[in-house]
Order: C-alpha cells, then sequence, then structure tokens
C-alpha cells in the first residue's frame, strides 16, 4: 500500500483515541486497536450468523468458526524497505494482538505486489543487510533495460537474490522480524502464476461491461476499449495495457504491447502481437486490491489516506458490484513526514528501520505506531530524545501511573503490546540525554560509575540489569555522531597537553573547588561566569579552558551541566591539571 504513514510524537496520551474508518464502537476503549477490533468481531459475528437481522430470513452461513481471522497489508516492491513501508505491519500488528488477546485465532499476511512494473529507477537502493547505497554501486544499466518489466522478471541488482522483488520482500520480512512481527508474506506473481487469481480474472474478463462501467466512475481511462487485465509482452517482457480479444474457454486474451505512459516519460512498447493466458498478466490495481481481498479471506486492512479517495471506494464498488464479496474492515491511516519533510525514496529522506534500531530499542518505535494513526506527525532525529522520554514516562505510567489519566488508561491498555514481555517491574533505563553523555566516556568502568553516581541504576542491581541499562548508551552515542550535536565529543582519558596563562590557572583553580563543594550542574555553570569574572578573563576563554582539558577540542556541550554529570574527584582533579 502506500509507502507514507504517521508515527508517534511527544504526546503520548493521543493513543487513546478510536481510530476506524468504520462505525465508531459505542464502548469507549483507551487504545485505538480496541475500537478497531471491535469492529472486527461485528464481522465475525455477522458472518457466522444464520439468519438476516432485518428480515429474519435463514442465510448460508458465510464463515466457519475455526476460520481464523485475516489481517492484510501490502507494498509494491519499488526501492528501498524504509519505515513508512512497515506502518500497516504495525497498525496490523496491535489490532492482530488485541484479538488475539480475547482469544481469537489471526493471521496476519503481507502482499509483495510483486508483479507490478518497473515505472522509474529509483535514487537509492539498500542491501541485503539494509544498508543504502546509490545506483553507482549496483549496476544501473541493467535496471534501466527492464522498465515496463514485473519486478518478479528483473535481476536482483545486487546479485543475491532470485529477483529485485525478492530482494526487496526479504527486506521487509526481515524488517518485520527486527520489530518482532510473524507475518505471511505472499509473491502476487505467485498467487497469479499457481492460479489462486484465475477465479477472479474470470470473474471480471466475463462482466467487463460492468467492470467498465464501475471503474469508469473513478478513473477517465476506463473508455469503451478498456479491459482490466494487463498481459505479459511475450516478446519484450513488458506489462502492457492493450488487450483486443478475450477467450474465457480457453482463459486467454489477445494482446498489442504498446507504450506505457509513467508521468512525463514513455516507456515504449515493442509492437507485438500475441496470446497470453489469465496467468500470464496482472489485474489493474484497482482490481488487483479486492481480488487480493477475496483471494486471501481478508477481514481487516489498514491503509494510507492516499488511498481513501481513491482505491478504496472503487474497491468497495469493484468488489460488491463485480466479484459481489464483502469488502475487508479498513481502517486510514495519516501518514508521517520525516525531519518535517515527505518521506520520499527518490529524494532521500527516508530512515531505514536497521538505521533506526541503531539508535532506538524496538520497543521504542513499536510505541511509535501505537499511538493514534489518525494523526499526522513528524519524527525529527533530531530530537529523538524527546521520543525517548516520551516512552520511558509511557512506560512509567503503566507500571506507576503519572499525573495525566488518560496517558495511564493508554499505557494500560497498550504497553503489554509494545515490549516483548512485561517484566514484574519496571525496566531501568537511563534518560536518552545522560545516555548519550556516558557516550562521550570510552571507560565501560566509569560508565557505570557515573550512572550509578547519578541514581540512574541502584547500587543493588545485578549485572544483567546493569548491560541492559548501558545498552541505550551505546545507541545514544551513535544518535549524537550521525546527528553531529552537543553530545559528539569525547571525554578524553589522559590530561591533554595545554598552557594556560596565570589568570586562567587560577580561575580554574577556583572552579574545582566549586565543584569540590558539591556543586551540580547548573551551578557550575553559573560558576564558570561568576569565576571569570572574578578572575577578570573572557568567559568563553574560560570554556574554552574547560574544553581543551576534558575535550581537547576549542567548543563543547553545555559544560557546567556536563562536568555535573561526571566523577567528583575525576573533574576537581582534570580542572587542577593533575590527572
Amino acid at each position: 500500500m502506500s509507502d507514507e504513514d504517521g508515527v508517534g510524537d511527544a504526546d503520548g496520551a493521543d493513543g487513546i483515541d478510536a481510530a476506524t474508518s468504520a462505525d465508531a464502537s459505542d464502548d469507549h476503549h483507551d487504545f485505538w486497536a480496541e475500537a478497531v477490533a471491535d469492529e472486527i468481531e461485528q464481522r465475525v459475528v455477522k458472518q457466522r450468523e444464520t439468519t438476516d437481522e432485518a428480515s429474519g430470513e435463514e442465510r448460508p452461513v458465510s464463515r466457519d468458526p475455526d476460520d481464523p481471522i485475516v489481517i492484510k497489508g501490502g507494498v509494491s516492491p519499488s526501492g528501498v524497505a524504509h519505515l513508512g513501508n512497515v506502518n500497516e505491519i504495525m497498525r496490523g500488528y496491535f489490532v492482530a494482538e488485541v484479538l488475539r488477546e480475547r482469544g481469537h485465532e489471526v493471521r496476519q499476511v503481507f502482499t509483495s505486489d510483486d508483479r507490478d512494473p518497473l515505472r522509474k529507477l529509483p535514487r537509492k537502493l539498500a542491501d541485503a543487510d539494509g544498508n543504502i547505497v546509490g545506483l553507482g554501486e549496483v549496476d544501473a544499466g541493467a535496471l534501466g533495460r527492464n522498465l515496463g518489466k514485473p519486478y518478479t522478471d528483473i535481476p536482483d541488482p545486487f546479485g543475491e537474490a532470485d529477483s529485485y522483488a525478492a530482494h526487496f520482500a526479504a527486506l521487509l520480512a526481515a524488517d518485520a522480524e527486527r520489530l518482532g512481527v510473524d507475518i505471511e508474506m505472499y509473491s502476487n506473481t505467485e498467487l497469479y502464476e499457481d492460479g489462486s487469481f484465475d477465479p477472479v480474472v474470470e470473474r471480471v474478463l466475463a462482466d467487463v461491461d460492468t467492470a467498465r462501467e464501475v471503474l469508469s466512475e473513478y478513473q477517465a481511462k476506463a473508455d469503451a476499449d478498456y479491459v482490466p487485465f494487463n498481459p505479459i509482452c511475450e516478446d519484450c517482457g513488458k506489462l502492457t495495457e492493450t488487450v483486443t480479444d478475450i477467450d474465457l474457454d480457453a482463459e486467454t486474451v489477445d494482446y498489442v504491447c504498446t507504450d506505457m505512459e509513467v508521468g512525463d516519460e514513455t516507456i515504449e512498447g515493442c509492437g507485438h502481437e500475441g496470446t497470453a493466458t489469465f496467468r500470464e498478466g496482472k489485474l489493474p490495481w484497482r482490481f488487483e486490491w479486492p481480488a487480493q481481498w477475496q483471494v486471501l479471506d481478508v477481514d481487516f486492512e489498514p491503509f494510507g489516506k492516499d488511498h481513501a479517495e481513491g482505491s478504496w471506494p472503487s474497491g468497495v464498488d469493484i468488489a460488491d458490484t463485480v466479484l459481489d464479496i464483502e469488502p475487508p474492515e479498513p481502517m486510514v491511516y495519516e501518514w508521517f513526514t520525516l525531519n518535517g519533510e515527505t518521506l520520499s525514496s527518490s529524494a532521500g529522506n527516508i530512515v531505514t528501520v536497521p538505521e533506526l534500531l541503531d539508535l532506538l530499542e524496538p520497543e521504542v518505535i513499536r510505541y511509535f505506531f501505537a499511538l493514534n494513526p489518525t494523526r499526522a506527525r513528524d519524527l525529527d532525529l533530531e530530537r529523538l530524545d524527546q521520543l525517548v522520554d516520551d516512552f520511558d514516562r509511557f512506560e512509567r505510567a503503566y507500571y506507576e501511573g503519572v499525573d495525566d489519566d488518560s496517558l495511564t488508561a493508554f499505557a494500560e491498555a497498550a504497553y503489554p503490546h509494545v515490549v516483548d514481555e512485561v517484566a514484574d517491574e519496571r525496566p531501568i533505563r537511563l534518560p536518552y540525554t545522560f545516555a548519550a553523555v556516558l557516550g562521550m566516556v570510552d571507560d565501560p568502568t566509569l560508565r557505570e560509575k557515573l550512572a550509578h553516581d547519578e541514581g540512574h541504576i541502584p547500587d543493588d542491581a545485578d549485572e544483567a540489569t546493569v548491560a541492559a541499562a548501558l545498552a541505550r548508551v551505546e545507541q545514544a552515542r551513535t544518535w549524537a555522531e550521525r546527528m553531529d550535536n552537543a553530545y559528539n565529543y569525547r571525554l578524553q582519558a589522559d590530561l591533554p597537553e595545554t598552557a594556560f596563562d596565570d589568570a586562567t590557572t587560577d580561575a580554574l583553580d577556583s572552579l574545582a573547588a566549586v565543584v569540590a563543594d558539591g556543586a551540580d550542574g547548573e551551578t557550575i555553570q553559573a560558576a564558570i561566569y561568576d569565576t571569570a569574572r572574578d578572575h577578570d578573563i573572557e568567559p568563553g576563554d574560560l570554556f574554552e579552558a574547560g574544553y581543551r582539558l576534558f575535550f581537547d577540542e576549542t567548543q563543547g556541550p553545555r559544560l557546567g551541566e556536563f562536568l555535573g554529570d561526571l566523577e567528583r574527584e575525576f573533574v576537581v582533579d582534570r580542572l587542577r591539571r593533575e590527572r
């Protein structure tokens, strides 16, 4: 489906709003996934009833009690698998978890719409480990020669997977696994080739006039000659939209390989005239989507707002008028922006799941998606500290409650589905910015001592607890390096070679006395200004002296607060140039 969507922002309480495009539940829920689950349960009950409520007449049961509930998502494998691609996976995951909690068997399926044609060259790709690479690092010419062909017929640019599509699908499946979500991946190409789509294709082409009439309400291209099937040219391998005849008995179509218009560009057809079976082509997207609902028995599907006013209404119409099936329960979600800009693979404004997992725990990412999906949000990588702080407060609300009743209620409902396992006691987590401060320190022993000294790790914490708490340090350190922010400095383990004038050395000694008296970070920060004034030197010169002593740099983080977080004896000795 859409490559874009909303994740969380700093307002943890947003998650309490129900978010479903079906009729709102009469019952209040503190977690949107519970309201969606209500709608799905009503659907299941209705399908198992033998009597029509309105007329009282007997009707055939359309659902076996043992049938699992099917939640679906999907994406066209057009380029880099990034965070936007996992939106439907995560939205579906939370609904699935709520339904399982209620005792239902649930399958979460995901389609790779891999019989779609490659319409343009992506600017970037991702290797098998999710690392972003430019086209200059792969055989871009091979991609250019395959424009217009299905993704499954295009070689993997990295020469590892069976196809371009298989490479992309593997990345997405790996991302789901990294986030702890178990999905069943389906290839559209395989569904066509094994005949799963045959009954749908036959039904659509058997009543092509009705199909054309329905689509004409949504697309101008559905003229009198339009046939909703795109054969694959047996000569050049490209998809074509020009069908000249249909043979329902033989389950074939005749075609001409004509040009494909892609925006202002044209992908030239070869002009070949041939015949293709129903398994040697594909339905156009607006028909293929409801076809997936039928083939996979889909009960619920979330999708981005771009589909809400286009392909969803047409899909419902096609499901009802052409296929005579009931569409799944829908949920429309908002997109999210990244660093204030639209997510875009072509523009390079993306972040992948592996990249984000270098900076955050998986549960923090899942928390993003647990928030209200109907609200547009911005994921600002520069301010990840705020998002982590929100998660920590959300976690605290679950275990201890906070001064926000709505957030506490949301946490009680959602937290068990955000974490892998609910611990008996609240996990010990270092504040993200404090972890970034510790990231300036290379010595693991000193890191642990500082965390103990600041009270972030209890003195009686066992080795596993300490290791788990300190794991956030490397994530925060990576964040500081990638963002090149105020925490991207390294504390010098040994005293750098320095030379100061008498006034500066006296000022440093005076500042050491302030620290020795037990001053906190804010007090030290103010004392730097006071001490500089008392010794008749510029405050900037005293700050620079401090940066040189601790970082061997002329600038750095907010010095007083940083020194307040360090071991007092070490700071005093360093200010006195003793170690």
